[in-house]
């Protein structure tokens, strides 16, 4: 496996991702961006280990949840995640060939951030809900992981449609939020899974094709930029600030349907 990738670009790619897997902007539709600008391939083992990267702040952040989880794995949170996730998992299985084609259409890109846009300016919209992760039903939770479901196309945020579908579902946005992030746990290694099978299959992988300064940059960056990007994405939903990111994602929008149409 040749890198085609810089030092820089893996940085650049690596606080992309760690900033946009929790920042409702769609990081799926950021990466297949970067892509793009920097004209490079679809690196998998880079993209599993800037995965990995994602997933360490959440676990930090929510440590204490985890934990809860972990010293007593059967209660009502984790069958609800569990619930959570079905949905992704059967979009993931059925629309996989679907979803790799979008990945490389601008016009799907663009599609997908407008529709991320409008979610956006919808939740920030909602008025202020009363229940608590201790209130979320299964079909609560089967509504948002739906969400989370359209989510794996490129453009459309996870983090943004699953708490607009928390707000609409009554849960208050500080529970909202610390439930989206757990499920995004299991969503994150969910991914994992699928990347690691691929690269098995498809990949003749040996340690002399592997560039461990290009994996390490990436690693430390999204790591790095996660940590920040769920500490400030809790700090926003609390404070009902969510159309800022609207705004971004719509006007990211028309400048790709300005380049489809120029170019």
């Amino acid at each position: 496996m040749e890198y085609e990738m810089t030092l820089l670009q893996a940085i650049i790619l690596g606080i992309i991702q760690g900033l946009t897997e929790f920042l409702p902007v769609s990081s799926s539709g950021h990466l297949a961006l970067g892509g793009y600008v920097f004209d490079i391939g679809n690196d998998m083992l880079f993209t599993l280990i800037v995965h990995i990267g994602t997933l360490i702040p959440v676990v930090v952040v929510f440590w204490e949840d985890v934990w809860a989880l972990i010293r007593k794995p059967f209660q009502k949170m984790t069958y609800l995640l569990l619930v959570a996730s079905l949905p992704i998992a059967l979009t993931g299985l059925l629309f996989r060939d679907l979803v790799g084609s979008a990945f490389a259409s601008l016009p799907a890109l663009a599609a997908g951030f407008v529709v991320t846009g409008t979610i956006l300016l919808i939740s920030d919209r909602m008025k202020k809900t009363a229940k608590t992760t201790k209130d979320i039903t299964y079909f609560d939770a089967l509504c948002i992981g739906a969400a989370q479901a359209v989510a794996i196309f490129p453009g459309v945020s996870r983090s943004g449609s699953t708490i607009t579908a928390a707000l609409a579902r009554g849960i208050n946005r500080v529970d909202a939020a610390k439930f989206v992030f757990l499920m995004s746990i299991p969503a994150i290694l969910g991914a994992l899974l699928v990347e690691t099978v691929d690269i098995v299959r498809d990949y003749n992988i040996t340690m002399a094709d592997i560039n461990f300064a290009i994996l390490t940059a990436g690693f430390l960056a999204s790591m790095i930029s996660g940590y920040f990007a769920v500490k400030f994405m809790m700090a926003a939903i609390k404070k009902a600030k969510l159309r800022y990111f609207a705004f971004y994602v719509l006007i990211l929008a028309i400048a790709i349907s300005v380049y489809i149409i120029a170019f």
